[in-house]
């Protein structure tokens, strides 16, 4: 609780694009939420009753706020999903509840401090990330919510390994895999395949190979069994992409592609955001296969979704490849700078 009233509000104003978790720390803290026994919410607090129905209504709120992350980017709504932590944190503080109905008010915590975290990561606000997954993972873990916990860890693996920290993402993305052994296969191959991520970032190609497989056998189970609903992002679209992420960090940028394809041929309209990321890798992949036209036109194909989002992570991603096409000086990439720089001024 203190972790929460600490974390909603100020965390918001943290403008430090940099990690503030000494290395190591934060797989410690994996392996030890790994091994530790939930706690129970025990005594109601002071205040008004938290009834079944504002809980419903906060759940029902979860899917629009992952939406509107999805399509504006982390800049546009981390104020809006800190604002609803906040709330849900004074109810926690204020209210009244049972056991049961406070272990649902945690879940909700710490799936709307994800959200704020991944939010925040993808603005360029790192030490704001950490706070609030730092004390989601301990909302989900008061909660006995261990496949919402591992999805916390799946988010700060990845930001270690945008934060050149592999090692530490490795510990990371194993801890998570390992506390939801018992979770739907969709989340299993989700994390599965961040753990695959991770392998290929280090260069260890037999181990990611051997993850994918993995991923493959739980992917192919992914509709027989219901999941969190924070889980339905992961469709056969988001799966085909992080696939594809793992071949192009192995620089096998023909199976990146394909990959690719595949995704892009799927990803649902509404995500903007993603849907650019991996228009920008399939021109990577596509520009190291020697096709520097094709290159600049899916770039120039992202550019306008980069643009109207406010996502750092792609914005750096967009500034990058641009940078690279415009290096050979051929004719597209000449009409690709100017649009580009049309688009960013």
């Amino acid at each position: 609780m203190a972790l929460l009233d600490e974390t909603a509000g100020p965390a918001v104003l943290d403008r430090r694009g940099f990690l503030i978790m000494q290395a190591g720390l934060a797989a410690a803290i994996a392996e030890r939420w790994l091994a530790v026994e939930p706690p129970k919410v025990n005594a109601a607090l002071q205040g008004g009753r938290v009834d079944a129905v504002l809980l419903d209504c906060f759940e029902q709120r979860l899917p629009a706020l992952r939406r509107m992350d999805a399509s504006l980017g982390g800049g546009s709504v981390r104020s809006l999903v800190d604002a609803e932590l906040r709330l849900v944190t004074d109810l926690l503080n204020q209210g009244s509840y049972s056991a049961t109905a406070g272990n649902r008010l945690l879940s909700i915590a710490a799936e709307l401090g994800r959200i704020a975290g991944w939010a925040s990561f993808d603005a360029g606000f790192h030490a704001a990330a950490e706070r609030y997954w730092f004390a989601a993972l301990h909302a989900a873990h008061s909660a006995s919510d261990r496949a919402t916990g591992a999805n916390i860890l799946k988010c700060m693996s990845l930001q270690r390994v945008d934060t050149e920290r592999p090692s530490e993402a490795l510990r990371l993305a194993d801890a998570a895999r390992a506390g939801a052994k018992h979770a739907p296969p969709r989340v299993r191959a989700m994390l599965t395949t961040r753990l695959a991520r991770t392998h290929a970032v280090l260069g260890e190609s037999l181990a990611c190979e051997k993850r994918l497989a993995e991923a493959d056998a739980e992917m192919s189970h992914a509709d027989e069994q219901p999941s969190p609903a924070w889980a339905s992002y992961f469709d056969h679209a988001e799966y085909a992409a992080q696939v594809a992420a793992c071949y192009l960090l192995l620089e096998r940028h023909r199976a990146s592609d394909h990959w690719l394809q595949q995704t892009l041929a799927l990803q649902p309209a509404e995500r903007s955001r993603d849907r650019a990321t991996y228009l920008i890798w399939r021109a990577e992949s596509v520009l190291n296969l020697g096709d520097v036209e094709h290159a600049c036109a899916l770039v120039s194909e992202a550019a306008p979704d980069v643009a109207a989002t406010r996502s750092v992570r792609n914005h750096r991603r967009l500034l990058d490849i641009h940078g690279r096409l415009t290096a050979h000086r051929h004719p597209a990439a000449l009409a690709l700078d100017e649009r580009v720089r049309s688009l960013l001024t």
